[in-house]
């Protein structure tokens, strides 16, 4: 059932522990608003909650990705308010099919495609998850400078379990949760949920001054393997360009992803389309980027960017043809490349294809994820059952550079 724009909650009764809390009193009582659209929410409002978190939060970007129209996805928003109006948090969740054994190792993925012959939505269900389905963001609660986290936190279980008990789901996720939102976890504990960790992300600093100083940079073994295989997309004839604008390329853009889309062996849940494309180009102007890499005069592959502040992301990859060469490393040089002309201070490489992204320097970072049944009975199977599902692989980071280069 859709809630109305605007629609309130209040819980002046929440963290009763914690009513000696000269801080908690003063965030006594909050008013939740929720909304089912990013267009029913002030813009203005909404963004100025943001202050210098990333741009992925911002009501543009939502607008990119309900614009997109993204497998069964259903958007809500909240504001918070303190006493006296202000906007003082926000959030963002969604309902979504997903697979719970979304991370299970080769066997167990065998046997599930097995079963979902005759049973296609087996072990998937639909949850209600907090955070943002295309992009990492750490942790996924925005909140005003001073404000007190802990509490804002409990406030937004005590929504998502209400909701969630009254429109039927069964499980609640809450993510994610990187190295900066570590102190969270007794926290959700307390609350009943269970800390799993996910595959990991990947990062790299990027303290050089031009790409010849980033070569300079690495151990021979390291550079001599990357340039083998820069010469062979030259000697191939492989040129990139970076622009923001690609919009009227979205249809071929979303065809080269959804190539690379289902060779996928890892992780891959949301399907893109061609008006995410078109909408990250048109509401995040120069922020939105495009590599595009041609082969004489075709178009052959591009890696999707966003440049967010100091973070340059790397969102995604597509090609025309599903062939196993060395155009990917190739993408990975240009998108270090680039980060480093752009004057990023650091570069997120996202998840999966890890042996590529290390030995071009990246780092994994461990990401948690908060979940929850909705009632006591399943939660009791929460703990064990998703991990017996899910096996997540050991971070082990390599040591790329000479010593003292800071990777």
């Amino acid at each position: 059932m859709a809630l109305p724009q605007g629609f309130q909650l209040q819980w002046p009764w929440l963290l009763n522990a914690a009513k000696n809390s000269e801080q908690f009193k003063s965030h006594l009582p909050l008013n939740i608003k929720l909304y089912d659209s990013i267009q029913e929410v002030p813009k203005e409002t909404w963004n100025a909650v943001i202050g210098d978190r990333s741009c992925t939060f911002s009501h543009e970007f939502w607008n990119v990705v309900e614009r997109a129209h993204l497998n069964d996805f259903r958007y809500r928003h909240a504001l918070f308010f303190n006493p006296q109006g202000e906007a003082v948090a926000l959030t963002s969740f969604y309902t979504i099919t997903t697979d719970i054994a979304i991370f299970a190792p080769n066997s167990l993925r065998n046997l599930l495609k097995i079963c979902r012959r005759v049973y296609p939505n087996f072990l998937k269900l639909t949850m209600l998850e907090c955070g943002t389905p295309v992009i990492l963001n750490s942790p996924p609660l925005v909140c005003r400078p001073g404000e007190n986290e802990t509490a804002l936190f409990q406030e937004l279980h005590t929504l998502l379990h209400g909701l969630a008990r009254k429109e039927g789901q069964l499980l609640i996720v809450i993510r994610d949760f990187e190295s900066n939102a570590q102190n969270f976890q007794s926290q959700f504990k307390k609350l009943g949920y269970y800390w799993a960790q996910m595959i990991p992300n990947t990062y790299m600093d990027i303290p050089w001054k031009s790409p010849e100083d980033y070569l300079n940079s690495m151990k021979s073994y390291y550079r001599s393997k990357l340039r083998k295989h820069l010469a062979i997309n030259q000697a191939q004839g492989i040129r990139h360009e970076l622009t923001s604008e690609f919009h009227h390329l979205a249809e071929q853009l979303c065809r080269q992803w959804l190539v690379v889309h289902h060779q996928a062996d890892e992780f891959a849940r949301e399907k893109l389309t061609p008006e995410f494309y078109h909408e990250l180009s048109h509401q995040m102007g120069e922020r939105s980027k495009a590599l595009l890499y041609y082969k004489g005069d075709e178009l052959v592959g591009h890696a999707l960017l966003l440049q967010d502040g100091e973070l340059l992301r790397w969102l995604y990859f597509g090609r025309e043809t599903a062939v196993n060469d060395s155009l990917y490393i190739y993408v990975g040089w240009s998108v270090v490349h680039s980060a480093i002309l752009l004057g990023a201070k650091q570069l997120e490489l996202g998840l999966t294809t890890y042996p590529i992204k290390q030995d071009l320097g990246a780092q994994l970072e461990p990401i948690h994820i908060a979940l929850r049944g909705t009632s006591n009975f399943i939660n009791t199977f929460v703990g064990w059952f998703y991990p017996l599902l899910n096996r997540v692989p050991p971070i082990r980071n390599r040591n790329v550079f000479k010593t003292g280069i800071r990777n």
